[in-house]
This record gives structure tokens, C-alpha cells and sequence, in this order.
């Protein structure tokens, strides 16, 4: 798999991307330097350059007992924190979504390596955490604190685990620079409805999304992960149809920290009822699971000049993973997420 030199920051002194696959991740996300143009050419405005960049950062924690998942969205029109958590065995869904118009309670992190990500609000403060680690790796840390949940979380990458970390072109005048891990165990106490858990004591593993870009101003995607323990090896994956697949995929497994790339994939669904199995697979044949959602987690709004229909379900794979190595790998009822997702802004 032929891989670009990271740099060490994305955008160079004359405003370019630097395209392609990279081994580690980009230490300095410097997006506003970019080179921003018209789709005619001409430079753009002040306010395109603002209102036109997009962040995201996610943080998903999964085992078989609980699942959560928090995310920051600044879309500069509105910013946006969630979390929510699911309890597998009773079957309840608890959610909390805050706005922010312009994303005033929202600052992001321009640097999936060093730095915090912060949503301040009277109701709650969530900080999403990026620093070296003792081991010459990386680690990233949530913290949320309201009235109904204390979570801090912590998910340290070894310094031999290679993350997913690639910019492509997006349109004729963006790009979007993405970092996802996952298959990485979690450290953590969560305290939520008179309750306390341990996150080494539920096995959980986690998943971790860093993008940020100049994106598409109308926009779709699907998009699946699985982060734990599968016959015995710690193995994720991060699944995606619809971004990142100019000249390059996001699309990868990994087994015990090491990445293994994987083709384009087909996401097999009922739009009309989301809660039906769905069907994934990939061109390489390395990916054929099934996905049976146990509940959703959902934003929808429509404001004109900035719309979304956001899905993330939540539920159980089934399948086999046959790696390019010849190893297969059996799903059985493994938690993960899967996503479809409209956007207009």
C-alpha cells in the first residue's frame, strides 16, 4: 500500500492539500491556510472561507453492556454536541443534544495530536482531549460532566498502531483531511443514573473520528465502525461510501493496531425503514457482515441554507472478515455503530 511522507502540517506555504494516504497522523490541521477558491477559480471570499470549512470529532465507546457515543459538528452556521447512551440489555436509549448558533460554545482542535476540543454550556462541559502518551503513541481522552453523566474516558494508541489518516479532493475546489481509529481498549470510569462502571471492568473498546476539511456544500454518506474484541484479537473497523473516495478510500480493518486497506463498499439498506438488517460488503471481498440496528440516534433540521438528516444506529454485526492475509475473522453479535447521513451547508 503506497503511502504519501506525513507532513507535518496539511496545507503547505502556497495553500495546498497534501494529498494522499498517510503512515501517522498530521500533527497541525492548518485549514483556513488553504488556498480557497470559487468553483469558477477566483479566490474566495472572507465569508466563504469561513462559513464554507467543516469540523467533526467523534468519540464512541462500545461493549457489550453499554454504548456511547459523543461528537462536536461545527458547520460555522451552527455547532453542535451530543451524547448518547445506550443500555443493551434494557433496551433504553438516553440522548442529550445541545446547539449553539454560529458554534460559539464550540472551539475544535486543529490538531488530532495535541491540543482539546471544548463545548462549554451552561447545561454541560464535554472536552475531547488529544496529547503523547507515555509510550511514544497517542492518547485521547473524553471528559463530560453534567446534572445525569460523569465520563472520562481514555483511549491511548500504542506507538506501533497506525491510524487511518488521509486528504482528498473534495469537488473542484475542496478537500477533507480524515483520522479515524479504532480496535483500541478503553480506560475510564463512567458515573450515570446512580450507577458506576468501569470501563476496563466492561471490556470497552473505542472509536475515534477527526475530520475537517473544505466539503462538498451538499453532501451524503454512510459510514460503519466496529471497535472490540473478535477471536481474541483487539480488531476495528472503519467503513464508508459517499466521502474520502477521490483517488483514495477511508475504508480499513485493524487487527491488533496494524491496518489492513480495504476496497469500496456496498451499503445494503431500507431507506424506508432504517431499523431493517443491513447488508455491507467490499469489492475485495475482505468485508461481508451484516448489521442489525437496535435503536437510533437522530438529527433532523432544515433552516434553508443549512439543512441535515443525520441517523446513527446502533447494534450488532454478524459476518466474517476475510483478511487479504487469508486469516478470516467471525463476527457474533459484535457492537458497532452504522450512519446515514444527509447534509446542505
Amino acid at each position: 500500500m503506497q503511502k504519501t511522507p506525513t507532513p507535518e502540517k496539511l496545507i503547505d506555504a502556497n495553500g495546498q492539500p497534501t494529498w494522499g494516504r498517510f503512515g501517522e497522523s498530521v500533527s497541525h490541521i492548518n485549514g483556513r491556510e488553504a488556498d480557497y477558491r470559487t468553483t469558477l477559480g477566483k479566490p474566495a471570499s472572507h465569508f466563504a472561507r469561513h462559513f464554507h470549512y467543516k469540523q467533526f470529532q467523534y468519540f464512541g465507546v462500545i461493549s457489550d453492556e453499554l454504548l456511547i457515543g459523543c461528537a462536536f459538528a461545527n458547520t460555522a452556521w451552527l455547532g453542535l454536541a451530543f451524547v448518547y447512551i445506550y443500555d443493551t440489555k434494557s433496551k433504553a436509549l438516553h440522548e442529550y443534544t445541545w446547539r449553539s448558533p454560529l458554534a460559539r460554545a464550540l472551539t475544535l482542535s486543529e490538531s488530532p495530536t495535541e491540543g482539546r476540543s471544548e463545548f462549554k454550556h451552561p447545561d454541560v462541559s464535554i472536552v475531547m482531549g488529544y496529547q503523547p502518551n507515555a509510550n511514544g503513541g497517542l492518547e485521547k481522552t473524553l471528559l463530560i460532566e453534567n446534572a445525569q453523566i460523569s465520563l472520562q474516558a481514555s483511549m491511548r494508541e500504542a506507538n506501533t498502531y497506525q491510524p487511518m489518516s488521509l486528504c482528498t479532493r473534495t469537488g473542484i475546489n475542496g478537500w477533507t483531511y480524515a483520522n479515524k481509529v479504532a480496535g483500541v481498549a478503553l480506560t475510564g470510569n463512567l458515573q450515570w443514573q446512580g450507577n458506576s462502571y468501569s470501563l476496563e471492568a466492561l471490556n470497552a473498546s473505542g472509536h475515534h473520528d477527526f475530520s475537517a476539511g473544505y466539503m462538498r456544500p451538499e453532501t451524503f454518506w454512510n459510514w460503519a465502525c466496529l471497535s472490540g474484541t473478535v477471536d481474541g484479537h483487539a480488531v476495528g473497523f472503519n467503513l464508508s461510501c459517499g466521502v474520502n473516495e477521490t483517488s483514495e478510500t477511508e475504508n480499513c480493518i485493524w487487527l491488533d493496531g496494524e491496518l489492513i486497506k480495504v476496497n469500496t463498499v456496498e451499503f445494503r439498506y431500507n431507506r424506508d425503514d432504517l431499523t431493517q438488517r443491513w447488508h455491507i460488503l467490499s469489492a475485495d471481498g475482505q468485508v461481508d457482515i451484516f448489521f442489525t440496528p437496535e435503536g437510533n440516534h437522530q438529527e433532523k433540521l432544515n433552516l434553508g441554507i443549512f439543512a441535515t438528516n443525520f441517523n446513527q444506529l446502533f447494534g450488532c454485526f454478524n459476518g466474517t472478515l476475510s483478511l487479504s492475509s487469508g486469516k478470516v475473522l467471525t463476527l457474533n453479535s459484535h457492537y458497532g455503530f452504522v450512519e446515514e447521513q444527509f447534509a446542505k451547508w
